[in-house]
């Protein structure tokens, strides 16, 4: 098998010159890139596939998950390995991830420019039977917005789900809190400044003065 390290040396490089004009931070040396704004982030993992070289996956995670991970709540793109041979065969193929990375970076910037676009499109979208956090986040939205009725229907899908492990509780009990003060967008505000505080300081971002609008 090829070493691996000249395809990460690649990918970071041709990732620089994509993404890095853009105001995205590489996380350590790794091959995820992300784009803060605040309340969520633009997630790029220039993928591992089974053999050596690179796939893309770009989406979208929504900070008020209060998690200690990277996650993809929004899948934006999928784009298969490219093998890695040599670095003349590789280059050009990971520059041109870099670029779609930028170009999905973008169409999620233009997708989600306010709390507002987040909430019209979490609402909108078909609940999948099972997803317990479709509901999740768009009774979140829905509350954020002022729109408390529909914040209710979304949490009490969530209840209506069968926990069947730990972290599903967990989710149910945060819906239950949430469908009590749903009606106070402020109370939900606050709800929300706080998981998104914990959520960046999991992940060692820095702190922010939250404005969600």
């Amino acid at each position: 098998m090829a070493d691996r390290s000249p395809v990460l040396r690649i990918i970071t490089s041709a990732a620089r010159e994509s993404l890095k004009p853009l105001g995205l931070a590489q996380r350590g040396r790794s091959r995820l890139w992300i784009d803060d704004h605040e309340w969520w982030l633009g997630v790029v993992e220039f993928t591992p596939p089974r053999t050596v070289g690179s796939g893309l996956y770009v989406g979208a995670m929504w900070l008020w998950h209060d998690a200690d991970h990277l996650a993809f709540h929004v899948d934006a793109v999928r784009t298969g390995p490219q093998p890695f041979r040599t670095e003349d065969q590789f280059t050009p193929l990971a520059l041109e991830l870099g670029r779609q990375a930028a170009r999905n970076v973008t169409a999620l910037r233009e997708k989600f420019p306010a709390l507002s676009e987040a909430a019209r499109y979490l609402t909108s979208r078909p609940v999948r039977r099972g997803v317990l956090w479709d509901s999740f986040d768009a009774g979140i939205a829905a509350a954020l917005t002022g729109d408390p009725a529909t914040a209710r229907d979304y949490f009490e899908r969530v209840l209506r789900e069968d926990p069947l492990a730990p972290w599903m509780v967990q989710a149910q009990e945060k819906a239950r809190e949430l469908h009590v003060i749903a009606p106070d967008r402020d109370a939900v505000t606050a709800w929300v400044a706080r998981a998104v505080g914990s959520c960046r300081s999991k992940l060692g971002l820095d702190p922010v003065m939250l404005a969600i609008s």
